[in-house]
């Protein structure tokens, strides 16, 4: 089973959380992506989160387990992590990386984050496992209608043709 990793990572004061913004499709998100062939979940978002920021980091908890309920996505764990260091750096999968105050986060940003966030702010004792409810058919109609060219792109790094952006 195809499964993915995704991270929350807040400042000190817990009111900023760290986004990135991707090179493939630019978009701000939380750092992620694919769980590799026999590693772990955990494994994958502490790599995952050094890839796309350039820094180790550690895990403080999961947060929850997200599972599909179509095709348009996939089950994802979902994990707290502190980087070590704030040494951010850009790379092949990222072109942009900032904190956001938790009140004035990018307007566009594509589902399921905005309730993956909520969710990792409400910082709840119990690991959550919860559906994909807001990545469905309706929403990528209207996303195509609203952003075409964004959707896609993402579509097409999906099925494997990397696109190359210069900004």
């Amino acid at each position: 089973m195809d499964q993915s990793v995704s991270s929350i990572i807040f400042d000190d004061t817990r009111k900023k959380i760290l986004l990135i913004k991707r090179r493939d499709v630019p978009v701000w998100v939380l750092p992620g992506g694919g769980i590799d062939p026999g590693e772990s979940p955990e494994n994958a978002a502490v790599r995952e989160v050094f890839e796309e920021t350039g820094c180790e980091a550690f895990i403080v908890r999961k947060v929850a387990n997200y599972h599909p309920i179509n095709p348009l996505c996939k089950t994802t764990h979902f994990f707290e992590c502190k980087l070590l260091s704030e040494d951010l750096k850009t790379g092949s999968e990222t072109r942009a990386i900032q904190f956001f105050d938790l009140n004035n986060l990018p307007k566009a940003l594509p589902p399921p984050y905005p309730d993956w966030i909520n969710d990792g702010v409400l910082n709840l004792p119990e690991l959550l496992e919860k559906k994909i409810t807001s990545v469905t058919y309706p929403v990528i109609l209207k996303s195509i209608l609203m952003h075409p060219i964004l959707v896609l792109r993402f579509f097409l790094t999906k099925i494997g043709i990397y696109i190359n952006s210069k900004n």
